[in-house]
């Protein structure tokens, strides 16, 4: 097994995105080049509770338990890759301040990819497989409601990768943010990071989701 990726300071990453964008998949795949911990809301949902409901009563015990184990890992100055519902401006302040407080950098990783095809990826999931295994149903309805609700990042720091893209090149453009964030040495990225030729991409809008265009059709 090739040796991880350790960063020169502890390292939250924030990952935001479409339900169906591909975060947990890069959660996946990156929690095995650095040396952090996943922690992973639906897969903690799945551990409590045989039959999940997704109500708020339920979300309340799973929030908490995030919480818990995210303090835990990051006083103990911990990698951590936090997989879960980040889509509000209040919720990621609230993390990356709690990860401030023990001396953490924060990252949020942006991936950009259209509702249509997002929402065309959730019917294709596939619960055999790791990265779709505890994955949340979601009607169009619920879908519709989730992406409403979302509020880009905005004076915070992250880099944006397309969520159509595979994970090598995803895992460029993050590793190339890390170095020039003095978090991990150029060296150590030349060497455990392929080079695909990723154009950089730009957000497209400040502010909350744009849904003007979004027209969601379901056979």
């Amino acid at each position: 097994m090739k040796a991880k990726v350790s960063t020169t300071k502890p390292l939250l990453v924030l990952l935001y995105g479409f339900p169906g964008s591909g975060k947990t998949h890069f959660a996946n795949n990156i929690a095995r080049q650095l040396q952090c911990a996943h922690v992973h809301d639906d897969r903690i949902r799945h551990e409590l509770f045989e039959n999940p409901r997704y109500d708020d009563e339920e979300n309340d015990v799973v929030a908490q338990l995030m919480n818990y184990m995210t303090e835990e890992f990051l006083a103990a100055g911990l990698n951590i890759v936090y997989d879960a519902d980040a889509s509000r401006a209040k919720t990621r302040k609230h993390i990356a301040n709690v990860a401030k407080k023990h001396g953490v950098r924060t990252l949020v990783v942006w991936f950009q990819m259209d509702a249509e095809s997002a929402y065309a990826r959730l019917g294709k999931r596939d619960r055999r497989t790791a990265d779709d295994k505890y994955a949340r149903p979601y009607t169009e309805e619920a879908f519709r409601h989730y992406i409403s609700r979302m509020q880009q990042p905005k004076n915070e720091d992250y880099v944006v990768v397309s969520g159509k893209h595979v994970f090598p090149s995803q895992s460029a453009a993050f590793f190339k943010k890390l170095v020039e964030s003095g978090l991990i040495e150029q060296k150590i990225s030349d060497s455990k990071v392929p080079k695909p030729g990723l154009v950089n991409l730009i957000p497209r809008s400040e502010g909350r989701v744009d849904l003007g265009r979004r027209n969601i059709s379901i056979n």
